[in-house]
């Protein structure tokens, strides 16, 4: 897609002369860490090694899974990207309170990927709740080289089968969410960005589970939809470039925010004002 009209990628001038967050705003990122190198070296791998989407809520589990960092193509079409990412200092409530905030504001999103990001808005045309679940957020963005215009309705963790009540005796977050590309009816995968606490801070467990039989019309989880979704997959399967691309890309904002997000939730936390809106 071209760049819509009246946006852009960064911050102008005029908005680092005048925006709240300008002051967060670095569009120098950290090199990747070995661990995700690795994976990128390593290439596509066996799907066996990467749980589907209904076994989700095994991300609960004491320990880790065979692949924390990777990738894996399914003959259908269908991508699993893996991508941990340790989080010193940093609590699951940050990032919990920063999924309802960052999404009213392109400034606030630019933020978490400087040079991806683009623009970002609530699909309910509501500002600065304190929740997300329940709302579909609208985003601009590249992932390596493609700008994408994508939704991501977020879901409950208990409608992915996770226990809520023991995510939060455990300290624990679960950001649970459909995606989808703007425009169509197609929702095209799942993500969970798995929040647990570790020694030193916490530590972000991403899974994304992308086309093949990830893919339905909007509402329409049943047998039908599930035949839509596999034709409108098999004329768009993704390839192992865009899963690269896409743990790339992930690694590098959710490392990148991370070592801003204490922070700005200092400055703009549920304890402090909320900044300009």
């Amino acid at each position: 897609m071209n760049m819509p009209i009246g946006l852009h990628l960064g911050y102008t001038a005029a908005e680092m002369t005048s925006s709240p967050y300008a002051s967060f705003f670095n569009d120098e990122m950290a090199p990747l860490s070995e661990h995700v190198k690795e994976a990128l070296l390593t290439g596509g791998q066996a799907m066996d090694l990467f749980p589907l989407v209904d076994r989700a809520a095994e991300l609960q589990a004491p320990g880790y899974w065979p692949v924390e960092t990777g990738y894996g193509l399914g003959p259908d079409g269908s991508v699993q990207v893996f991508v941990l990412t340790p989080m010193p200092g940093v609590s699951p409530a940050m990032w919990d309170w920063w999924f309802a905030w960052h999404g009213s504001q392109a400034q606030r999103y630019k933020l978490w990927h400087p040079r991806a990001h683009i623009h970002v808005a609530w699909a309910d045309g509501l500002s600065d709740l304190n929740h997300y679940i329940g709302r579909t957020s609208q985003v601009v963005e590249y992932v390596g080289h493609e700008l994408l215009n994508l939704t991501i309705r977020f879901v409950s963790p208990s409608s992915m089968g996770l226990d809520e009540a023991r995510l939060k005796q455990q300290g624990e977050v679960a950001i649970c969410a459909r995606g989808g590309i703007a425009g169509t009816p197609m929702e095209t995968g799942w993500l969970v960005h798995q929040l647990r606490p570790v020694a030193d801070g916490c530590e972000m467990r991403s899974r994304f589970w992308l086309g093949g039989h990830n893919v339905r019309p909007r509402g329409m989880d049943n047998t039908f939809g599930r035949l839509l979704g596999g034709v409108a997959a098999k004329l768009n399967p993704l390839h192992a470039s865009q899963a690269a691309a896409l743990l790339v890309h992930c690694a590098q904002e959710m490392s990148h925010l991370a070592s801003l997000l204490p922070e700005i939730y200092q400055q703009f936390g549920p304890n402090q004002h909320k900044g300009a809106s």
